[in-house]
């Protein structure tokens, strides 16, 4: 998690116009186990090459790069492609350089590793950082000078994976690995987990969970940005005071304020629990326990269903009171003004110009062995499950700059999946056959288990929005668990220029 010289992952800072220049040096070594990661055994990796890192295209377990999750960018060499885009550790620095867009949303996003096959293996190592686009509190008044607090959440191998159940747990069934390794789901909030947890590089290892220590004054009230950077392992958190869930007032999803469809709408949505999957982000006000209760943030447990990983309940952080608690690092600007109106129209408001159905599935490589590996599959209805094939030219996805369609995206295996795409931002419309139609954007969404017992399959609708000129290129879209991005459990999609006026239909 350090350097030598005891440094860690950085919080980047930006403002909506700003022009950013990152230097990126490779100084990964080969590790003894690289051959064992997940995704490694299921595609042949080009092999590094002296040439230019925007042609590269290796994917070792040296190789990486950088994706700025969230963030509005073309999907190019030194902005955000991870397709070619691949820097050695023979390589000089690489230069990362962009424009943050003018209309970029204020709110929480983060960069990490995107290297095909070792994303799983670079972000769990904790490859990863928070990246904030300022000017919330233009959207959301509410949070206007309060004291800010980024927790970055991250999952890391068991530290003590041979130690036997805390004391003061129930006896559950002795845990079973899945083929990829990790403790199976047994639905019983209890036992060893898949991985264990840490939040900006604090360990909650366990199976005491000695959690990390947040102080703040009496009843202070401040603005917590809370990143979900782990692999595998959904975040349900809840704040509990003497043992009491705590409301909180959530004012951003996946960096994106909640009233960012509709000014009009509520800028806080209360809640006393909230799920962050993997990838995802969720900002929100706390008010701190009074002098002398108990706070702590616990990760509550996620039926990650049939085939998941364990995420069971456990301690992240204790919450203490302090007339003497420390000023957080930083502080949201008093108000500003009012951000500019939108210069396209709500996507909610928009008539989609077709409907695609995607669908998340899952075999093993040996059909007569359910200890085989893996292969995890996300696919165009009506199309045959093939594994993401990384040197593939061909999209599977081709649609035009300006077009919004309507993705309904199924999950046809036994466990959770949690949808991501790059560059853009969707508005979820229905979840498992609920209608939402949320007045905010997100870039990450789960989608439920299929119970086998149930002849739908489970699935959400999004609306996903195509109009920013900053989408044309090709990227991609995947399962943010990423031992199941490793897996093949991702597809390509290619925007093409807009059409000049002259070539359109209609009026």
């Amino acid at each position: 998690y350090l350097t030598p010289d005891g440094q860690q992952a950085p919080t980047l800072r930006v403002h909506p116009g700003d022009r950013v220049i990152l230097r990126l040096t490779n100084r990964l070594v080969e590790l003894d186990d690289a051959k064992h990661e997940s995704g490694s055994q299921h595609h042949a990796h080009p092999a590094p090459s002296a040439g230019d890192p925007c042609l590269s295209g290796a994917m070792t377990a040296v190789s990486t790069n950088l994706h700025f999750h969230g963030m509005t960018m073309p999907p190019v060499c030194h902005q955000d492609d991870v397709l070619r885009t691949s820097i050695q550790p023979e390589d000089e620095p690489f230069e990362y350089r962009f424009m943050v867009p003018r209309n970029e949303p204020p709110g929480l996003n983060w960069y990490h590793p995107h290297i095909h096959g070792f994303s799983s293996k670079q972000v769990g190592g904790g490859a990863s950082g928070a990246l904030i686009v300022e000017g919330l509190e233009r959207a959301i008044p509410e949070v206007a000078g309060l004291p800010e607090r980024v927790l970055v959440i991250r999952d890391l191998n068991l530290m003590n994976p041979d130690a036997p159940p805390s004391s003061a747990e129930p006896v559950v069934p002795k845990p079973m690995l899945d083929p990829d390794g990790d403790v199976a789901n047994n639905n019983t909030g209890y036992g060893k987990p898949a991985r264990d947890l840490s939040v900006n590089f604090v360990a909650a290892p366990y199976p005491d969970y000695t959690p990390a220590k947040i102080t703040l004054k009496p009843k202070e009230r401040q603005l917590w940005r809370v990143l979900n950077a782990a692999a595998i392992t959904y975040v349900h958190l809840t704040l509990l005071y003497d043992k009491v869930p705590q409301n909180v007032g959530v004012v951003a999803i996946d960096g994106v304020p909640v009233n960012f469809g509709d000014p009009r709408a509520p800028h806080v949505k209360t809640l006393d629990h909230i799920v962050i999957p993997p990838g995802s982000r969720s900002e929100f006000i706390v008010e701190g326990p009074p002098a002398g209760t108990q706070g702590l943030l616990i990760p509550r447990m996620i039926d990650t269903c049939q085939e998941g990983e364990k995420d069971p309940n456990r301690t992240l952080a204790s919450i203490e009171a302090s007339a003497d608690a420390p000023e957080p690092r930083s502080r949201m600007p008093l108000q500003g003004a009012p951000l500019p109106k939108a210069h396209l129209p709500w996507v909610g408001d928009v008539t989609p110009v077709r409907t695609r159905k995607l669908f998340f599935s899952e075999r093993h490589s040996d059909p007569a062995d359910s200890m085989s590996p893996t292969l995890f599959f996300l696919t165009l209805d009506g199309e045959n499950p093939v594994v993401f094939d990384p040197s593939s030219a061909q999209p599977n996805i081709i649609v035009r700059q300006g077009d919004v369609e309507d993705w309904i995206i199924e999950n046809r295996s036994l466990e959770l999946h949690d949808f991501h795409i790059h560059q853009i931002h969707f508005q979820l419309r229905d979840w498992y056959g609920y209608e939402v139609n949320e007045p905010f954007l997100r870039d990450t969404v789960s989608v439920p288990s299929h119970d086998s017992h149930k002849a739908a399959f489970p699935s959400v609708r999004v609306r996903m929005d195509f109009r920013d000129p900053n989408s044309v290129g090709t990227f991609v879209y995947h399962c943010h668990l990423l031992e199941h991005e490793d897996g093949g459990m991702m597809g390509t999609i290619r925007v093409e220029p807009a059409l000049p006026k002259s070539a359109r239909r209609g009026p």
